[in-house]
């Protein structure tokens, strides 16, 4: 399936998804970037899915605009709860339960029985997945419920958010990549508002009183990363 997404012609050729070009193009110099848009407006399979399968297999197509790794990735895919990260961004990617290999990630490239995730039906903990490169790629299913603590520890190279998390979530998140070299993406309908998260990404809209005389948001202590946010 994911090879031949965005094709040079026909139907759905990728020159009539410009804003989808623009966001992939916008990952070689942002390392965080949210794709803000309405519900079945293909952010989550066409955006957040498509490029993290992409970096997971260290498949590119020609036209490839974004950003590239050169090597395997360790990356979190995260929803709202286990259930909707079960239906929405680990069905995208591997199938739908029961159906392994039937996502984004061909099912050769899945390296045997993904680890379960526990109390949850046809919930996955974590895929292995190989790289074109000869390595292996993993991908832990997370969900925002487990709370912030759940989201400490170690680098990753790649984090992709479906849904809107909470902004004591999304800052344990960008911290992970940020040793690394890594990026983050954000695909979400904005249905809490101008809520914190999507302020990150739309500073412009922010009352006066919230912004600080340096431009950036109070309580901040160190300048935020580059930031690129689109919406449709």
């Amino acid at each position: 399936m994911i090879y031949g997404l965005y094709p040079e012609d026909g139907p759905l050729r990728r020159e009539l998804y410009p804003k989808h070009q623009d966001f992939f193009r916008a990952g070689v110099e942002h390392e965080e970037r949210a794709a803000m848009a309405g519900n079945r407006t293909g952010k989550s399979f066409g955006l957040g899915g498509y490029e993290t399968a992409l970096h997971a297999i260290g498949w590119y197509p020609d036209w490839w605009v974004g950003f590239r790794f050169d090597k395997p990735i360790n990356a979190w895919v995260a929803g709202n709860t286990a259930e909707t990260t079960r239906d929405v961004p680990q069905a995208i990617l591997l199938g739908a339960p029961g159906e392994l290999g039937t996502g984004l990630i061909p099912a050769d490239c899945i390296i045997g029985e993904p680890t379960a995730r526990r109390g949850i039906t046809g919930a996955i903990d974590t895929a292995r997945v190989k790289h074109s490169s000869g390595g292996v790629s993993t991908i832990q299913f997370k969900s925002f419920d487990q709370g912030r603590e759940k989201f400490q520890g170690t680098s990753k190279h790649w984090i992709w958010v479906d849904e809107e998390c909470g902004r004591d979530v999304y800052d344990e998140c960008r911290t992970r990549i940020m040793d690394c070299g890594g990026r983050m993406v954000a695909t979400f309908t904005p249905l809490l508002g101008l809520s914190e998260v999507a302020l990150m990404f739309l500073p412009n809209l922010a009352p006066q009183e919230t912004v600080a005389t340096n431009g950036q948001f109070s309580g901040k202590s160190h300048p935020a990363p580059p930031r690129e946010s689109y919406k449709t």
